[in-house]
């Protein structure tokens, strides 16, 4: 019987300095900055762990102990009013631990919305309100704003795939965002996002509100150095050995994206008993197994694809790192019908999140997806 202990290697949320990998040149300058009365861009691809790090700078006491901190994901959001809807819970959720005094002092400002609150048996609130119930998001988003500009600590909100605003249908929300921050003198804000010329266009664009108005901070990978030392430390302290050479090929492999390697680390101490050591034939084994669970989701997700785009997904895989998908030579590589039809066909690719586009290079976004298609 394998004897089993707490799993190190997190794949989902912050578990502590403990299982935090390096970072401490991008935490001391964020913190830095932050505390210093600026905003933050932070741009990266995803999944190089963005989100980890503002969690990991929250943690830290010079922030945790003085400020209110909160962190709102719009990437699934559509609208202004999704958007609303987010941060408002997001706020609340994150006050109630503090006490009845702190998130009443927030519920005191939401006149617009003061039906959409409901309490327990206890008297606890909760954002019930849903997005097609608020009538005036410009004034609820006001009113949010009000409460971080008046808050009885400073705030510091991080708001995740920041991008995604340049999607919604109101134009005029970047122009009303960056309003509210510059007049909110008790709330700092960290925008992160994934999509580099979607970032980069809001925030160095002289002809966009953001212009100017943050500290642009672009996030690199994790050293490999520092990775490889931090997974030999975890199996060590969990009684077991790592041969040195797998963190470095799985680093090569993954492209130092630190989900992937972190996924498949989780997958090689879960088969590693107490007392044995893990070398490089393993990590095949854990392969096969992250990508079996997957399966039956790859194949639906190809079944309902149209015809031309499965085929360019394939062909985008099989190239790993893509370019110039509408010349001649890479449609005749792949035999695919034409290039008119590969043009047609990536825009719904990369509005589906299958692909990315950084700087004309075309990649699958789940590496996982891209070895299940290309069977290597």
């Amino acid at each position: 019987m394998a004897t089993k202990s707490i799993n190190p290697f997190v794949t989902t949320g912050y578990a502590g300095p403990e299982y935090f990998c390096d970072r401490e040149q991008e935490t001391a300058d964020l913190i830095r900055l932050l505390t210093n009365g600026n905003n933050v861009a932070l741009v990266s691809p995803r999944r190089y762990g963005k989100t980890d790090l503002i969690r990991h700078c929250f943690a830290q006491p010079e922030i945790a102990e003085k400020y209110y901190t909160f962190i709102v994901d719009i990437y699934s959001t559509k609208s202004v009013a999704d958007m609303v809807v987010r941060l408002g819970t997001t706020i609340l959720d994150t006050l109630k631990p503090r006490g009845k005094q702190v998130w009443e002092r927030f519920l005191s400002v939401l006149s617009s919305v003061r039906t959409g609150i409901s309490f327990d048996m206890s008297g606890m609130p909760s954002w019930t309100m849903s997005v097609g119930e608020i009538s005036a998001p410009s004034v609820t988003l006001q009113e949010i704003f009000s409460y971080l500009a008046t808050a009885d600590r400073p705030c510091i909100v991080a708001i995740d795939e920041f991008q995604q605003i340049t999607n919604y249908a109101d134009d005029n929300i970047e122009a009303a965002l960056r309003t509210e921050v510059q007049y909110c003198r008790n709330a700092r804000f960290v925008f992160s996002g994934s999509q580099r010329h979607l970032m980069g266009q809001m925030f160095t664009s002289p002809a966009r509100p953001f212009y100017q108005s943050v500290s642009l901070y672009s996030l690199p990978l994790l050293p490999e150095e520092k990775y490889a030392a931090f997974c030999i430390r975890l199996f060590e302290q969990g009684g077991r050995q790592l041969a040195a050479s797998v963190p470095h090929l799985l680093y090569q492999r993954f492209e130092g994206i630190t989900y992937y390697m972190q996924r498949v680390m989780n997958e090689l101490f879960s088969l590693t008993d107490k007392g044995e050591s893990c070398g490089e034939a393993d990590i095949d084994i854990a392969l096969r197994n992250i990508i079996a669970n997957s399966a039956f989701i790859y194949e639906d997700l190809m079944y309902q694809l149209p015809r031309k785009q499965s085929e360019i997904l394939r062909a985008i895989a099989e190239e790993g790192n893509a370019q110039n998908l509408t010349s001649g030579k890479f449609v005749k590589k792949h035999g695919l019908v034409s290039p008119s039809s590969v043009k047609s066909a990536v825009p719904a690719l990369l509005e589906k999140g299958l692909l990315t586009n950084e700087r004309g290079v075309y990649r699958l976004y789940d590496k996982f997806f891209e070895l299940w298609l290309t069977g290597k």
